[in-house]
């Protein structure tokens, strides 16, 4: 049989629906608001779909087609149109089975095979490792979601009725996709505000990972005490009569807590069962965006709302479209009431999430506002992941903005920008551009100034300050939250270390070259692109960017080049002891050059100190002081050594470190501190060496900017009347 045979055969339009599978039945029922046209489709979808699994079985031993004829019945409950329900019926046929894309594409469209393609599974694909292959699954899949959305909700409903039928896989796999599901699936869907769909990954999720807890919990919420449902039942009644007599036209429900967000609740919030089931909670359903208000205003007539718990998301959506006005109340058998009220499409839009936008009650041109924000979230995220190393990394990035508590900030303009919970100003300037984040200096919140490393809160007006010759510090990547910001530092502190090696490494070819007799300049054009071509260098750079790190020696690059020279050879020969720095000879350094160059921890070199350079494989230039006791090893290994100065204008902060004996009295140490932070000086660390009654001896560990701030440092503290003796460490 051909592969395209599968294709032709049609189940004919008169068949009646008697004659469908059971499974496919449910499907057509499920689709119901679809034309007839529409769902004979479907029917051949099915078809099609199921001559190609033909002789293919799941592990429960169900037919294959069954699986996909499923997700495409969770679609249709989520009234997704016509193209994406036949993509789910096939999502597994261009991997699987004999049909190609390119028959998908002439049998149902360009549209249903774009779909298919962007769903079909990533097994093929060659990995290291599993975590590897599920983070590299990860980046592709959102990849496809950014040319369709629809790859998404088919990529999730999969996902639900695999965890709706895990009892069949081993016990092993079962932990590995629940704790996936609850890792990244469950996330991705409230990240695209699909509740629903979210809140039964969770709980199928929790029950996979914990089966027994899951069992307690869901008992419990089962067999809650009568009192308990009577006062749910009071609450209710005198909310109902209370909307009613305002003639407020509602829906109301009471919400009951799932076992997977009680559970949360009880590791995250440190409580008992009792203390996060002892919570009323209340869903109002109105028809416009006033009734809300005048729902909220209604109910806190009724019950006094506790100070500080009311939250606007109708004038402040969630990054994920979810709109909602959030109250809690003084409860009349002394517990909290928890009440949200939202209208009608709002309530479809916090279920069904971007899904909402292809329903048809909705079927309109325009996107909603949760598809439109799933959008500009999923550019983001294809823009961050061009910029990140590995998938990994990537992964990581991605699920840290996963996760749903989010702050919400507002620019100089008044536009809105969510950001994860503990976002610092530094990851708001991030979020306005990347360029804003580059050259960030520092910040105004709520019209003060404030550091990079402030963290922000709901509410706030923020500014940020840049200046042009400002660039990203690898500090900035303790403080940083968000993904987007971690990334472009991370790409932008790799460029900068790049140029840094680069300039480096000339310089330290130029030295080597000129010890025996020749110049860069000097090397003929076809030598060098012979070197380069020889030990694989696309270009020079690379060659001069890995000398600096210490991955190949100046000396040997330089002999090799400069082999054909008159007294290359000998020149190594008149170097073979220790070599004298003169201070022509040594490369000058700014400090700037962190990337390429490292700090040795063992003396702390600063501006001011005679120093000299190491070079080590893969660390580039470690600087040490010459009066550092480990010089002495590095003095066996001339060949490494580096002749090494300080260049007139030096930049930044340098570590330093002072050893301070104090009288062990109340408020020593705080003086000591205040005296070096007159200084202008920052204190990293301190730490007790030794202390008894009388005396403490410390360590401050400081930044400074060369020998003379050093000195200024140690001048003002030996100053105190407390401070017994001070020496520089």
């Amino acid at each position: 049989m051909s592969p395209a045979e599968p294709a032709k055969r049609e189940v004919p339009a008169a068949v009646p629906a008697a004659a469908l599978p059971e499974y496919v039945r449910e499907l057509d029922h499920a689709a119901g608001y679809l034309s007839d046209a529409q769902r004979e489709q479907l029917h051949r979808a099915w078809a099609v779909g199921a001559a190609a699994h033909a002789g293919q079985t799941r592990k429960s031993g169900e037919p294959y087609i069954t699986h996909p004829v499923a997700v495409a019945k969770v679609l249709a409950e989520q009234g997704l149109d016509v193209e994406t329900l036949i993509a789910a019926i096939l999502h597994d046929t261009i991997e699987d089975t004999p049909l190609t894309r390119e028959e998908l594409a002439r049998e149902f469209g360009e549209t249903v095979a774009e779909l298919v393609d962007g769903v079909t599974k990533l097994d093929k694909l060659q990995f290291r490792d599993r975590q590897e292959a599920t983070a590299e699954s990860f980046r592709k899949m959102l990849l496809a979601m950014s040319r369709d959305l629809r790859v998404i909700l088919i990529k999730l409903a999969d996902r639900l009725h695999n965890m709706r039928t895990l009892g069949a896989q081993g016990a092993e796999a079962r932990t590995r996709i629940a704790r996936e599901t609850l890792e990244i699936y469950a996330p991705i869907a409230q990240r695209l505000g699909m509740n629903l769909i979210k809140a039964e990954l969770q709980d199928l999720g929790f029950r996979a990972l914990h089966p027994w807890r899951h069992a307690v919990i869901e008992k419990r919420i089962r067999t809650q005490p009568v009192v308990r449902r009577e006062a749910l039942v009071q609450i209710e009644a005198q909310l109902a009569q209370r909307l009613a007599k305002e003639k407020v036209v509602h829906r109301l429900v009471s919400r009951v807590k799932s076992p997977w967000s009680i559970y949360t609740k009880m590791r995250s919030e440190h409580k008992s069962f009792a203390q996060v089931m002892d919570v009323f909670g209340f869903r109002i359903v109105v028809r416009t965006v006033p009734d809300c208000y005048h729902a909220l205003g209604v109910v806190h007539a009724a019950y006094k709302p506790l100070d500080a718990r009311f939250r606007d998301f109708i004038a402040i959506p969630k990054a994920n479209g979810y709109q909602s006005l959030h109250t809690v109340l003084f409860g009349p058998y002394g517990s909290p009431i928890e009440v949200q009220i939202r209208t009608e499409e709002m309530d479809l839009i916090a279920e069904r999430g971007i899904a909402a936008h292809w329903s048809y009650k909705h079927g309109g041109d325009g996107p909603n506002s949760a598809q439109s924000r799933a959008h500009s979230w999923i550019a983001g995220l294809v823009e961050s992941q061009r910029a990140t190393g590995s998938s990994l990394e990537f992964l990581e990035n991605v699920k840290v903005d996963l996760f749903p508590d989010e702050v919400y900030l507002f620019t100089p303009k008044g536009d809105i920008l969510a950001l994860p919970r503990n976002s610092t100003a530094l990851d708001f300037a991030y979020a306005v551009h990347t360029d804003v984040g580059n050259q960030a200096v520092a910040a105004r919140v709520d019209g003060k100034l404030a550091p990079l490393r402030t963290k922000l809160a709901s509410g706030q007006r923020v500014e940020i300050i840049t200046a042009k010759s400002s660039t990203p510090k690898p500090q900035w990547l303790e403080f940083v939250v968000s993904g987007k910001a971690r990334t472009a530092i991370r790409q932008q502190l790799k460029q900068l270390e790049h140029e840094d090696a680069v300039q480096l490494g000339h310089r330290m070819l130029d030295r080597a070259l000129e010890a025996l007799g020749n110049s860069l300049d000097r090397i003929p054009a076809a030598r060098l692109d012979a070197y380069l071509h020889e030990h694989r260098y696309p270009r020079l750079e690379a060659l001069l960017a890995d000398i600096a790190l210490g991955n190949r020696m100046p000396q040997q690059v330089a002999q090799a080049l400069a082999r054909e020279a008159p007294g290359a050879q000998a020149a190594p020969a008149a170097r073979g002891g220790e070599r004298e720095l003169r201070s022509q000879d040594k490369i000058l350094i700014t400090g700037a050059e962190r990337g390429v160059i490292s700090f040795a921890n063992c003396c702390l070199p600063i501006p001011g100190d005679e120093i000299m350079g190491y070079h080590t494989a893969g660390r580039g230039i470690v600087v040490h002081r010459l009066d550092c006791p480990n010089v002495a090893d590095y003095r066996k290994s001339p060949d490494r050594w580096v002749p090494i100065g300080w260049d007139r204008q030096v930049a930044g902060d340098f570590a330093a470190a002072l050893r301070i004996e104090v009288d062990n009295r109340p408020g020593s140490l705080a003086q000591v501190a205040a005296a070096i932070a007159e200084a202008e000086s920052n204190i990293d660390r301190v730490e007790y060496l030794e202390r008894d009654a009388n005396v403490a001896v410390m360590r401050f560990a400081i930044e400074v900017a060369d020998r003379r701030h050093l000195a200024d440092v140690m001048r003002r503290v030996r100053r105190l009347q407390v401070v017994l003796g001070v020496q520089r460490i």
